[in-house]
């Protein structure tokens, strides 16, 4: 399906990188990926040897917070960052504490509060999405840091979700803001993440606790644990009032799986039994159609850069969705999130 298939059509490196000056510090420079200038990411790169990212962040951390509020992302290349210590270190300064219960990735080892990337077969695409934009609560900062860049592939594509409320088609836009959507989801068994490492506990009782708090309605299958979750589809940015396109409609439509992956789900599960699926929050389908046109827009928005060692990406998770391209060869991308966001204290669009 070519929404899910579109090749890079922005990249760059740190010498093609076009610089412009910004009023921040005689530390670092500013500028923008080739033929994307003023456009998300902002790309930050040290002026002189050896900054100390994590020191600058603290002592610079209200020009972050207006780059963030601007261009919803911010690329910072080129920094000493030697691991994922260092990588926590510049996470911590811009978010504060890092949030360390997430249940869909696995964490890495030498942190509870830094996570892999989602496992998920090299060959396909991970949709764009904004992260938990399904669940009662998100974070609104959301880091990615490159250890290992893979051999071929592999870019964490970016989404201005901004643009996306402009460009979409109206009609779309209405129907995602006026019937909500209501994301389902099915933990089978060798098929998504247990339920008990998701939830955290081994005690039915307390899932169900969970999920009542968090507005989930939840029931016991033959197969496992079903939770539906209703959520808004397009919302206001809490601290810039901008209206957005925020969900994960293109992780769990069935529609978006490649035809081999939805025949050979189709074949194990009956459509109230797949992994995941979203409806309009009334329950009816959304045409495959709609979904198809939403994933045609993300492809002609889009930005995405080849990643290099020591790349560190800082988002708003709000702002913006991502997504990861293909890849061939050895890749490590570890994640941190932080300043989570709680559902009833953000306003509708």
């Amino acid at each position: 399906m070519s929404a899910q298939q579109g090749t890079s059509s922005v990249t760059g490196s740190l010498r093609g990188m076009r610089r412009k000056a910004v009023r921040t510090s005689e530390l670092v420079q500013t500028g923008f990926l080739p033929s994307n200038e003023g456009r998300l990411p902002l790309v930050i790169t040290p002026a002189v040897d050896n900054v100390d990212l994590a020191g600058w962040c603290t002592s610079h951390a209200e020009d972050v917070e207006r780059y963030l509020d601007r261009y919803g992302a911010v690329m910072f290349r080129g920094f000493p960052i030697a691991g994922p210590r260092e990588f926590e270190a510049v996470a911590s300064a811009i978010a504060g504490e890092l949030f360390a219960e997430y249940g869909d990735l696995p964490p890495e080892q030498t942190s509870e509060r830094i996570y892999h990337s989602t496992p998920y077969p090299h060959d396909k695409m991970i949709l764009f999405h904004n992260e938990s934009s399904h669940l009662s609560s998100w974070p609104l900062r959301q880091f990615f840091f490159c250890v290992v860049p893979s051999e071929e592939g592999g870019e964490t594509p970016l989404l201005d979700c901004r643009e996306v409320c402009e460009v979409l088609d109206k009609d779309i836009v209405e129907a995602f803001e006026r019937k909500d959507l209501m994301y389902v989801r099915n933990f089978s068994e060798g098929v998504d993440v247990p339920w008990q490492d998701f939830f955290h506990t081994h005690d039915r009782a307390a899932v169900e606790r969970t999920c009542a708090s968090a507005g989930m309605t939840c029931e016991w299958t033959e197969l496992g644990l079903r939770v539906r979750q209703i959520a808004k589809g397009v919302r206001r940015h809490p601290r810039t009032g901008e209206r957005i396109f925020f969900n994960q409609v293109q992780l769990h439509h069935v529609a978006c799986l490649d035809v081999e992956t939805r025949t050979a789900m189709r074949q194990l599960f009956a459509d109230q039994d797949l992994p995941r699926n979203v409806y309009y929050g009334d329950g009816t389908p959304i045409p495959d159609e709609v979904v198809y046109r939403i994933g045609e827009v993300y492809e002609q928005l889009c930005a995405e850069t080849a990643w290099q060692q020591g790349d560190l990406i800082a988002l708003d998770n709000m702002l913006v969705a991502h997504a990861r391209r293909p890849f061939v060869g050895e890749r490590k991308i570890v994640v941190a999130m932080g300043k989570m966001i709680h559902a009833g204290d953000v306003a509708v669009a």
